[in-house]
Formats: structure tokens, C-alpha cells, sequence
């Protein structure tokens, strides 16, 4: 039997092995799809874990289990456009409104050295988000015991990061606050995200400064 022209292009392309750019190109078209998908998730559904959100944007779009996953800062990149373009209004003023309960935070827990991290600081925070706090402290419990004090009820969360020594979490009027609690020695250290970058902090300063602008 004969081929059609483009029968035999289908023919050889599914028997010609892709060349290294075109398993690059793949490979990154993969990263991509997997990157809005699991920002749309965050967005969305609430998912404020970033290889939770990715494992889960694989298996609905059928992708196997070892496709070639996007690092944090390329779901986050998405999540930001997604929540600008859907969003838009709405989560500047959530994003707002938490800022300024962070800043109360910090301002409350000025004897621990506070710094406001994570989403509400980056901006990609979502209804579903908490306020990350770093604290640096001699131990979890004066900590407790502060906020005991001023009637305010906390609950212990794991940890997954070996080199906190405790997270607290306790309510706020816009949103749950972790306050992750860390050696003293350990306020001059940059902390790593999973995809090697640092993690952005910032004092009650800076923050004021945030909100102004």
C-alpha cells in the first residue's frame, strides 16, 4: 500500500526520535502547562501549597507522575498574572487588608524581632491564606506565654523546616497568623525556599512604608 503525503509525515514523525531542543522545547511547553494549571488551583480552590497545587495540576491534565515540574517562582509568576487579570480589585484590597493586620502583628510582637514573610508580603496571598510571622525567640513558650497574657489563644502547627523551633497560630480579623518561631541566632541567616531562592522579609517599617505606597 501507498501513503498519503500526510499519513507518512504522522508515520515518521511518531518513529523519528525528537532531538535534544525539541525535548527542551517539550519539556518546557510541560513546565508551563503544569505552572497555570496549579496557579489556577492556588487561586481558586485555596491550595496554599506550591508542590501539593503542581502534583495535583499533573494529575488533571494526565500528565505522568515523572513530567518535569515548575519551580515555585514559575507558579508563582502565573499565580500573580491569574489573580491581575481575574482578580484584579478585589484581591488588592484582601491583599491590603492583610498587610495591615500583619503590621499590627508586628508591631504586638516587637520584643521577638518580627518580620512579615510569605504570600501576604509577596502579594500572591488569597482568601485561604495565613500571615507568616518569623520570630526569634529563646523558646516557644515566653512566646506563648506573651500572648497568653494578653488573652490571646494560640494552637501549636507542624513544622515541616527542621530549624524552626515552633509555629504558633492564633486569629486575626482578616485571617490566621503562624507565627514560626527561630533561635535568636538564627535572625541573621537567609532562609531558602524550597527553590533555592531566599525568602523576602521585612520589619513593621518597611511594611508602613508598603502600605503608603
Amino acid at each position: 500500500f501507498q501513503f498519503e503525503p500526510l499519513e507518512w509525515g504522522r508515520f515518521y514523525l511518531d518513529r523519528v526520535p525528537m532531538t535534544r531542543h525539541e525535548r527542551q522545547r517539550t519539556s518546557s511547553g510541560t513546565r508551563g502547562s503544569i505552572a497555570s494549571a496549579a496557579a489556577r488551583l492556588m487561586a481558586e480552590d485555596g491550595i496554599t501549597d506550591y508542590h501539593h497545587a503542581k502534583k495535583k495540576a499533573a494529575r488533571l491534565l494526565g500528565l505522568p507522575e515523572n513530567s518535569p515540574f515548575p519551580d515555585n517562582a514559575e507558579v508563582e509568576a502565573e499565580l500573580r498574572a491569574y489573580r491581575s487579570l481575574y482578580q484584579g480589585e478585589d484581591h488588592a484590597e484582601l491583599i491590603a487588608a492583610l498587610r495591615h493586620s500583619a503590621l499590627e502583628l508586628l508591631d504586638l510582637l516587637a520584643i521577638f524581632n518580627p518580620y512579615l514573610t510569605g504570600s501576604v508580603l509577596d502579594g500572591t496571598a488569597g482568601e485561604h491564606s495565613s500571615i507568616d510571622i518569623l520570630l526569634f525567640a529563646d523558646s516557644a513558650k515566653e512566646v506563648e506565654i506573651f500572648l497568653l497574657n494578653r488573652g490571646i489563644d494560640v494552637s501549636h502547627v507542624e513544622s515541616r523546616n527542621e530549624r524552626v523551633e515552633a509555629v504558633l497560630r492564633m486569629e486575626t480579623d482578616t485571617a490566621d497568623a503562624d507565627l514560626i518561631i527561630m533561635p535568636p541566632n538564627m535572625e541573621r541567616v537567609s532562609l531558602k525556599r524550597h527553590d533555592g531562592l531566599p525568602h523576602d522579609r521585612v520589619r513593621a517599617d518597611a511594611l508602613r512604608a508598603l502600605l503608603k505606597e
